[in-house]
């Protein structure tokens, strides 16, 4: 595959940093997977007790059949191209693929009951879902689980590291850098756990979900037990009560846990990139490394400004997904089938946004100096604590006295000291006050950080 030439930066510019993701949403890796559920189907109706027409397949001769989609090959994946550029239908070369495999072997008499009863949507439900699962908990889970955990030491790290927040972009209470990295790797240990504990379902129940020619060709076989049986030796949650096409409900609130960290994560990357353009967050020199063809001096945030970028992107499409793929007209209409072979694109964005801020968490300092020079500039954060301390020993009309002082005003340590002296108020309380400074009056912010 030639990378400069492909449309999809996926593909070309970035197809290295997210190849792993290849092994799940292929167009090979579709016809895999459903290879896979046609297999395990034929397996399934072969030891179906009430179906006489074919033995039971021992031990073996299921390895064997596994085998063809366990070792599924490019030129496997050429051949069933083949057959579609004949049938025009992808899911029908799945199932000629298999019986011509099958063919003058001691398999032939089962040919025909591969995709016995079955709709295409009971295949692809099944291959989709599964390839999602799958990647989730191979490749994606682990990567957010990561940048969780990069989160975690950088919090700990650092949480004894006074910083001025900032609210409405003015000076507020001070905080720690520890405490805000925290935050973040609280809200998205909430979303992972939701996301390593979501169930996904799948249907088998034929054309329009009656099993109308399961029951017709074997009326005394329990199809709809049958069917949760199946489905659930996938490690899917059967959906029994369908129309042809699975409801997609279960993997749109996947697709949506997924948007909800990515959004968690744009929150992340875009405060970074104002505590880096504040100058209280520094990143390490690259040799070799340009930020601006015309200005020499730059090292610009571009892994947090890349994952941005991405996390956007992988959003878009993810609300596209979670909006139209619940939606059917009546029992079936396909525009779900083109819509689902994108789910690969957003979670490969989302990976890839992961990525960049894994390496912008590596590069990323932090200019203790800055951090200090802010605080010992905004005196005015302390008035919080003074006209708090004021109401709690009942002074008259504390916070209207620390407006008129601060608000708008240009304060610095001797103006906070001069009023704090100027109070009538016991001396334990005013001592309390005079040992205040910006940088000591972080309230729990250490203790924050020791709850993750």
């Amino acid at each position: 595959m030639n990378l400069l030439t492909n449309i999809s930066p996926i593909d070309g510019r970035y197809k290295t940093s997210v190849e792993e993701l290849s092994e799940y949403f292929s167009e090979m890796a579709l016809m895999r997977y459903r290879l896979m559920v046609e297999i395990e189907y034929l397996i399934a109706l072969s030891i179906e007790k009430n179906i006489n027409e074919i033995e039971p397949l021992t031990l073996e001769q299921q390895n064997k059949l596994k085998s063809y989609y366990k070792n599924f090959s490019n030129e496997d994946a050429q051949s069933i191209k083949k057959i579609e550029e004949t049938t025009n239908h992808d899911v029908k070369a799945i199932e000629y693929f298999l019986k011509e495999k099958l063919q003058n072997t001691k398999f032939n008499k089962y040919i025909e009951f591969i995709h016995f009863a079955l709709t295409s949507e009971d295949i692809n439900n099944l291959a989709y879902t599964l390839m999602w699962n799958s990647a989730i908990k191979n490749i994606y889970l682990p990567k957010i689980s990561e940048v969780q955990e990069k989160f975690i030491i950088f919090a700990k790290k650092n949480k004894h590291q006074p910083m001025l927040s900032l609210t409405h972009g003015q000076s507020a209470t001070p905080t720690t850098v520890g405490k805000e990295f925290a935050v973040f790797a609280h809200r998205l240990q909430r979303q992972i756990l939701q996301l390593s504990n979501h169930k996904l379902q799948g249907k088998f129940g034929g054309a329009t979900g009656t099993w109308g020619a399961h029951n017709i060709a074997y009326p005394n076989i329990d199809w709809i037990n049958f069917s949760k049986n199946f489905i659930s030796s996938l490690n899917l949650e059967p959906n029994i009560i369908t129309i042809q096409i699975e409801s997609h409900d279960s993997i749109t609130e996947s697709y949506q846990i997924i948007e909800r960290i990515n959004t968690i994560l744009i929150d992340f990357t875009r405060d970074i990139w104002m505590y880096i353009s504040r100058g209280i967050f520094g990143q390490k020199k690259k040799d070799n490394e340009i930020g601006s063809s015309a200005m020499p001096h730059k090292i610009n945030p571009i892994q947090f400004e890349n994952a941005e970028g991405n996390l956007g992107i992988a959003n878009a499409y993810f609300v596209h997904l979670s909006q139209k793929l619940p939606i059917s007209r009546m029992q079936r209409d396909l525009t779900d089938s083109t819509v689902l072979r994108n789910q690969g694109i957003p979670l490969a964005h989302s990976l890839l946004a992961c990525k960049n801020i894994l390496k912008g968490m590596s590069r990323l300092t932090i200019n203790k100096e800055k951090l200090d020079e802010e605080l010992n500039n905004h005196w005015e954060v302390l008035a919080e604590a003074i006209q708090t301390v004021m109401r709690k020993v009942g002074y008259e009309k504390p916070y209207e006295k620390l407006k008129e002082l601060t608000r708008g005003e240009k304060v610095n340590k001797q103006t906070i000291y001069n009023f704090i002296n100027s109070l009538e108020i016991p001396e334990e309380e005013k001592n309390k006050l005079l040992k205040l400074t910006p940088h000591t009056y972080i309230g729990l912010s250490t203790d924050v950080v020791d709850l993750i």
